[in-house]
């Protein structure tokens, strides 16, 4: 349910006469004005973001174009130098750590995490195989998407105080489902602990590990966790569903799953160094990334250490992307045509921009027609009707929403996941700030909930109460 929500994205001048004289398939990539054109109905028209950025590296080179503010009340234009949340992109960044680390000697992608750990954490291990550094980069590890025992003070704010005592006292206790290694499920606990056992081996937090292996040797000096006053001055202003403005997100142990902030230019010259158009010495472990590939159960799409590789008519398209509560973000690229793509969103919507950059990258990747997201209003209801509607409702064999009662609020929360406060629209009615989705209760004469639908993504998804 909350999946969306929780996925939990070279200051070089380049230098491309070389790759200019090589064989390179022209660019289908749209000119400007109808990128521009895809940006405005997003905005104007569907109502999916107050600003969104586009970044294209090409063989004959780069472009900006961008389209909105940087609030509602904030008119001045964006540009590729814009700061924006990349949120799960940041998985990438923590991958390269991983394959830079394994190129230097001091790591191995098959060491057990629990080397890198202090002696007194107990490890989950299944049939005696350990989890090892490659299961974190690629999702195998068995470990959930987040760990059940992240209950956050602040929702709009989930990873703030989830710290390394609660990630400790998580995997002590945990205990696997399945063989590590079988199944791929993403997981932003398994990306968050694999930048902290990194930083924990290099000796150093893990905003200065990326930001003296990466983002110093490729000189990008807009990526960081930590912003600068300078930075903070060119931060897009986050927004949720209904455009409402939102606070940024703030990591302690988890930093490698989402932690980071980039411009579009940054990230053009991250590609480009991935493409071959920069020299760089982090190439031989950008190469490295996509030699392990692992299937994740969808036809056609792989992981590798870090991206996600879909294989479209022979052609590999190699991309992450990303979202906190306020931002979007895609990072994508085509090794073939030597293209590559950024877009950069400054609201959290379902629509998003993931299609903008896949249909830049391949025009048969179709764009998404949006609707803009129904404004919901609450009310005010009384709270004994929540103790009719607090329990455990099915909505996979695997998948439970726990409905419970706090005082005066009705909270939901989903296998593995924070629970979410719910606000009334009607007695029956409930609907997220966190998210565009909302939860209808069916009851019995006495009040008592036999069963709640959820509505997300245009689907309504039933829900049997367990008893």
């Amino acid at each position: 349910m909350m999946r969306n929500a929780l996925r939990l994205a070279l200051g070089f001048i380049l230098t491309l006469a070389s790759s200019l004289s090589q064989s390179v398939p022209d660019s289908s990539v749209p000119p400007d004005s109808e990128i521009r054109r895809i940006l405005a109905e997003r905005i104007d028209s569907e109502r999916q973001s107050l600003g969104i950025v586009v970044g294209v590296i090409e063989p004959h080179g780069r472009r900006i174009i961008a389209y909105g503010a940087l609030d509602r009340n904030d008119k001045r234009p964006l540009n590729g130098d814009t700061v924006f949340e990349i949120g799960s992109v940041t998985k990438v960044f923590t991958s390269l750590l991983l394959a830079d680390m394994v190129q230097r000697g001091e790591v191995s992608l098959a060491d057990p995490i629990a080397k890198y750990l202090p002696a007194d954490v107990k490890v989950p291990e299944r049939g005696g195989r350990p989890i090892t550094l490659q299961d974190l980069s690629t999702h195998t590890s068995g470990l959930p998407r987040i760990p059940a025992n992240m209950n956050p003070k602040d929702p709009a704010n989930p990873y703030v105080d989830y710290g390394p005592e609660q990630l400790y006292q998580f995997l002590s206790t945990y205990t696997l489902t399945r063989d590590i290694g079988a199944q791929y499920e993403y997981s932003n606990l398994g990306g968050g602990l694999l930048g902290y056992v990194l930083a924990r081996r290099a000796g150093m937090d893990y905003e200065a590990a990326v930001r003296s292996r990466i983002c110093q040797p490729l000189q990008m000096a807009s990526t960081r966790i930590t912003l600068t006053p300078e930075l903070k001055a060119r931060l897009a202003v986050g927004h949720n569903d209904q455009l409402a403005p939102v606070p940024n997100w703030d990591f302690q142990s988890l930093a490698g799953a989402g932690a980071l902030r980039s411009s579009a230019n940054d990230l053009l010259t991250f590609l480009a160094a991935n493409l071959g158009y920069t020299k760089s010495p982090l190439s031989p472990a950008m190469a490295a990334m996509l030699k392990v590939r692992r299937p994740t159960g969808t036809p056609g799409l792989e992981i590798a250490l870090g991206w996600h590789i879909y294989t479209h008519q022979g052609d590999d398209d190699i991309w992450h992307n990303g979202g906190t509560f306020g931002y979007r973000s895609f990072v994508g690229y085509r090794p073939r045509t030597r293209v590559g793509v950024v877009v950069l969103s400054n609201a959290f919507t379902n629509a998003g921009i993931d299609d903008i950059g896949l249909h830049l990258l391949d025009a048969d990747y179709p764009l998404i027609k949006a609707q803009p997201t129904k404004e919901h209003k609450g009310i005010t209801v009384d709270p004994k009707l929540f103790d009719g509607y607090a329990g455990r409702f099915s909505l996979a064999p695997n998948f439970i929403l726990t409905v419970t009662r706090e005082g005066g609020h009705l909270f939901v929360q989903a296998t593995g996941q924070p629970k979410f406060e719910v606000f009334p629209e009607t007695e029956r009615e409930y609907f997220y700030k966190v998210v565009d989705a909302q939860i209808t209760f069916k009851t019995d004469s006495q009040g008592r909930a036999t069963e709640l639908v959820l509505h997300q993504n245009g689907q309504d998804m039933p829900a049997k109460r367990i008893e």
